[in-house]
């Protein structure tokens, strides 16, 4: 039989009261909390701090400079669901409850006050029974290059493109593409940025099919008038 971690894990319904995870919270919250007090300690030092939230080890190899960028204070669930990218940087007081794989992508920027929520309830009261009933998740995945702004809300099960912009403030529902700016409650796109779809060459419509066919009828009788050269 499944432990309830291994439910958790799965994204299916668990019960968040059970022994093992309440104490697995509570190393986490202790991880937080030291984390939040280090102050002006030295920046090995709050790179050690996070890997404990994490429960990853520290890597003395690895450069400094490629590690994340956590302002305190910060707090969530487990921890060890969390992934921030090389080069990311994650403001003040931001909020991942991370009963599902949190993923940040490398060379993102979250502002300030933002909250992750993989967690999930049952919409049937019957069912969500307070602290007696069960929880699920749903894994969240930010990709490269995005910015959140500040006060935003990435709800469970969402999917950001590479290079997404989030406005301040905005609740996002749904996935969202590569290359979007979107604003509002729930958010929607407002604009598609260069790199996008609609962005890129066309290279599908009539107009642009024609346009290369010049261009292999041009290639085409250079080469001929190559070939004529040599036979003479």
């Amino acid at each position: 039989m499944a432990t309830e971690k291994e439910k958790m894990l799965r994204g299916e319904l668990y019960h968040a009261f059970e022994s093992e995870l309440v104490a697995e919270r509570a190393r986490c919250a202790a991880a937080c909390a030291a984390f939040n007090s280090a102050g002006d300690a030295p920046r090995t030092e709050r790179i050690k701090l996070w890997n404990a939230i994490t429960n990853t080890p520290y890597n003395p190899e690895a450069s400094e400079d490629a590690q994340p960028w956590i302002e305190p204070p910060f707090r969530c669930d487990y921890g060890y669901n969390i992934s921030l990218g090389p080069n990311s940087f994650v403001n003040f007081g931001c909020t991942i409850l991370d009963t599902c794989k949190v993923t940040i992508g490398a060379r993102t920027l979250v502002g300030p006050n933002v909250s992750f929520y993989a967690a999930t309830h049952p919409l049937e009261a019957e069912v969500r029974r307070g602290t007696e009933g069960p929880e699920a998740g749903k894994e969240i995945t930010v990709g490269e290059d995005c910015w959140i702004g500040g006060m935003a809300t990435i709800l469970p099960g969402v999917k950001l493109g590479r290079g997404v912009v989030v406005a301040a403030a905005a609740v996002v529902t749904k996935d969202v593409e590569d290359f979007c700016v979107v604003a509002g409650n729930p958010a929607r796109v407002i604009k598609r940025l260069k790199g996008s779809e609609e962005g890129r060459e066309d290279t599908t419509s009539t107009k642009a099919l024609l346009k290369r066919l010049e261009v292999l009828e041009a290639e085409m009788k250079e080469v001929k008038e190559k070939l004529v050269e040599r036979a003479m």
